[in-house]
């Protein structure tokens, strides 16, 4: 039987399957196939007219029946690297605006240089300067606006804390301060023996507020075995001392050492609502939870001498530096907040001072969010520790003072260590 005659119209057709793109399963994997021309699109991402590799595909309108691809490799190729471009754009820059690094923590005292002995004598800090600081230069806080201060930095192991001791003196913190009221903030100093420098802590006399270390229970998977004491400096600011078992804790903690003391590990503080403070610190500061649990019973009451106390804890990270944690008491009832007319002088003041990237362009979305902004504008931060950078003090929900500073590098932080 003689085979009939291939129409014009066959001959389009099988014309158009050599040029149609092979399916994934049928091209070789290859560097240049990624590099130099576009992905070949899924199946179920194509026309039903192309479903198939030997389906007929619809002809192109502006090729005057000329049979080519619906895109020519270089238009392709420019438009997907387009679109690349502005995915990583998007990608990119709300991570450029959020929080870096947490630099340093800094607490207000009213005499400085017993303060220092305490940091350096008794624990092993280390002071890097000291510096004075005209009231201008402070960022436009309560009790800051004409007065001078003069700011020590101190360093254990990575991390710095800063010391503030202003011309006028402030409030001492109140002797009824509970360890739930929310302007209660401490600092988390880790320990490589949590027996020995106990020991150390009652050889120099030093206040508790703890009555003795107290190890956190099997039962809290998230917490179990770690070890904690709560003790005060000369001026009543809480401390803490934590120890981590293996299995808990940022793995260099684990390292062997020498140093009983190792570092901070974070600065606490207390939350009326978590989730109010990650609207702040995670969705707004970007920020990033680094883990949570929920701890209660009679270890938590003899840590921070709370009768009943049930607390939510939310351990935060940014890249660099320690970490903030919140403290949400479930009960008891009745902490109180900051007081209106607490000014930076007064000794329950505390600042923790962040790194951000484009601190102008970031600085609208704060006003954005109704971020209550301290700092009048963007000015010199008064943080020996933070040289010349740029800064805006701002509060969080429950009032806890944070200083933003404009994106030191990482090596411009230790060139200045």
């Amino acid at each position: 039987m003689r085979k009939p005659k291939t129409s014009w119209f066959e001959t389009l057709v099988r014309s158009r399957r050599t040029l149609l793109p092979r399916g994934p399963g049928l091209r070789a994997a290859s560097p240049s196939s990624t590099l130099d021309s576009p992905p070949a699109p899924t199946v179920s991402a194509l026309p039903t007219a192309v479903r198939g590799w030997r389906a007929v595909a619809r002809p192109n309108d502006h090729c005057a029946g000329e049979p080519d691809s619906f895109f020519r490799k270089s238009s392709a190729r420019s438009l997907y690297l387009a679109l690349a471009i502005a995915f990583c754009g998007l990608c990119v820059l709300p991570a450029r605006s959020a929080v870096q690094q947490v630099v340093s923590i800094g607490l207000t005292v009213n005499n400085l240089d017993r303060e220092v002995r305490f940091f350096t004598h008794i624990l092993p800090f280390r002071e890097v300067s000291r510096a004075e600081v005209p009231g201008p230069a402070t960022g436009d806080l309560p009790g800051q606006k004409q007065d001078r201060a003069t700011v020590a930095t101190l360093a254990l192991g990575d991390e710095r804390i800063t010391l503030t001791e202003h011309a006028v003196k402030g409030r001492p913190i109140p002797i009824d301060s509970r360890s739930y009221d929310h302007w209660f903030q401490h600092i988390a100093i880790v320990v490589r023996d949590m027996d020995r420098a106990y020991e150390h802590l009652q050889q120099n006399n030093v206040k508790y507020v703890s009555t003795a270390p107290q190890t956190l229970p099997i039962w809290n998977r998230a917490a179990a075995g770690i070890r904690a004491f709560y003790f005060r400096d000369p001026e009543d600011h809480v401390l803490e001392l934590i120890w981590f078992p293996k299995d808990k804790g940022d793995p260099r903690w684990q390292r062997d050492s020498t140093r009983l003391f190792l570092g901070i590990d974070h600065t606490a503080i207390v939350v009326s609502d978590t989730d109010a403070s990650l609207a702040f610190y995670r969705d707004l500061l970007g920020m990033r939870v680094a883990g949570a649990s929920e701890n209660y019973g009679v270890e938590q009451e003899h840590l921070n001498q709370v009768f009943g106390a049930r607390l939510r804890i939310t351990s935060l990270r940014a890249h660099q530096g320690p970490g903030i944690e919140f403290l949400e008491y479930l009960t008891p009832a009745g902490g109180r907040d900051l007081p209106a007319e607490a000014g930076a002088n007064d000794l329950v003041f505390w600042r923790t001072d962040l790194t951000v990237d484009r601190l102008d362009d970031f600085a609208p979305r704060l006003r954005g969010s109704k971020t209550k902004l301290v700092s009048t504008a963007v000015v010199e931060p008064a943080g020996a520790s933070l040289g010349s950078a740029r800064g805006l003090v701002v509060r969080d929900p429950d009032g806890h003072a944070l200083e933003l500073v404009e994106g030191l590098s990482e090596t411009t932080a230790s060139a200045r260590r």
